[in-house]
C-alpha cells in the first residue's frame, strides 16, 4: 500500500555534521531542507529556556556543571560547538579551529522561535520538555509563556501549527495541555504499555512517539494508531533500512540526525517506487 512520504524532523539539527543544538546545526538543517526542527530544552538558573539535552553541560561543551545551576549569561561564554569539530586540512586553518565560534554559544529557545519565524519557508518546531528535572513543572510553564509571547500559544489551526510540544513524562504532556490546549503534543515513548500498542492514547496526547526500536518490533503500531486518528512521531532514524520501514509503515513524522541523506533517501525510493518518464 502506497504511504505519503514522511516529514523530515531534524533531531537537535543536522546534529550528524554539527554539533546539536547550536544555531549552526538548526540553520545546516533548513538549508538541507528539513521540514521541521527538533529541540530539547531545560530551564536555566535564573530561568531562561535553553536548548540542552543533557542535565550536565559537560559532554556538549567546553564547561562542566549542571544546567539548572547555571545562568545564561555563565552558559553564554562557553563553546558548545568544538567537540564536534573535524579538524581543518591546513595549518592556517588549525589557528583559528580552537577559538571559540559565536555560533556556537548556548542557544536559547526564543532564538531558535525566532529562526524558524525568519525562515522563507514554513518550517515546524517539536519542542520536547526535559524530565525529571530540578524545577519541575516550571519548564512547561516557562514554554507555554514564550510561545504566548511569540503568538504562538493559541493556533487558529492546530493541524498547522508552527510549535508541537512533546515529552516522555505523561505528567509534563497533560501539564502543558491544560495550559495551551491548542498546541498539538506527543507522548514520547521507549516500551509500549498495553493500550499504547492498540493505538489508543490518552486524550491529552495527540500523536504517539515511539522509539525506531519499536518500529522494528511491531510495525503495524502505526497503522492502528492512524486508524483512531493519531499519527506517528518516529525517532531517531539514520539507517536506510529503517527509514524504509518507517515509510512503508505510514509514519508521519521522522526525526533523523542527518536530514540531507534522509532526504534524499526517501526521495529516491519515492522516484523507484513511481518511476521516471523518459523521451527519446
Amino acid at each position: 500500500m502506497w504511504q505519503p512520504t514522511p516529514d523530515v524532523v531534524a533531531h537537535r539539527g543536522a546534529s550528524a555534521h554539527r554539533a546539536e543544538h547550536t544555531r549552526g546545526a538548526y540553520e545546516l538543517a533548513l538549508e538541507q531542507g528539513a521540514d521541521a526542527l527538533e529541540c530539547d530544552i531545560r530551564v536555566s538558573r535564573d530561568g531562561h529556556l535553553v536548548c540542552v539535552h543533557d542535565r550536565r553541560i559537560d559532554r556538549t561543551s567546553s564547561a562542566r556543571g549542571v544546567v539548572s545551576e547555571l545562568t545564561l549569561a555563565g552558559m553564554s561564554g562557553v563553546d558548545f560547538g568544538s567537540w564536534h569539530r573535524e579538524l581543518p586540512g591546513t595549518a592556517d586553518e588549525l589557528v583559528n579551529w580552537a577559538r571559540p565560534d559565536p555560533e556556537h554559544g548556548v542557544l536559547t529557545l526564543d532564538e531558535l522561535l525566532g529562526l524558524v519565524r525568519d525562515h522563507p519557508q514554513p518550517v515546524r518546531l517539536f519542542v520536547e520538555t526535559k524530565h525529571p528535572v530540578r524545577y519541575g513543572g516550571l519548564v512547561e510553564h516557562k514554554l507555554v509563556a514564550l510561545l504566548a509571547r511569540h503568538g504562538l500559544a493559541a493556533p487558529a489551526d492546530p493541524e498547522h501549527s508552527p510549535v508541537l510540544m512533546m515529552s516522555f513524562s505523561q505528567a509534563a504532556v497533560r501539564r502543558f495541555r491544560a495550559a495551551a490546549p491548542r498546541v498539538p503534543t506527543v507522548l514520547l515513548f521507549d516500551r509500549f504499555r498495553s493500550a499504547w500498542r492498540n493505538g489508543v492514547l490518552p486524550p491529552w496526547a495527540d500523536i504517539a512517539g515511539p522509539g525506531i526500536r519499536l518500529l522494528r518490533e511491531d510495525p503495524g503500531f502505526v497503522a492502528r494508531a492512524a486508524a483512531l486518528g493519531r499519527d506517528t512521531y518516529c525517532w531517531t532514524v539514520d539507517d536506510q533500512a529503517d527509514i524504509d520501514l518507517c515509510h512503508r509503515a505510514g509514519v508521519r513524522y521522522l526525526a533523523t540526525n542527518s536530514p540531507a541523506s534522509t532526504r534524499s533517501h526517501l526521495d529516491d525510493s519515492d522516484s523507484s517506487r513511481f518511476g521516471s518518464v523518459t523521451t527519446t
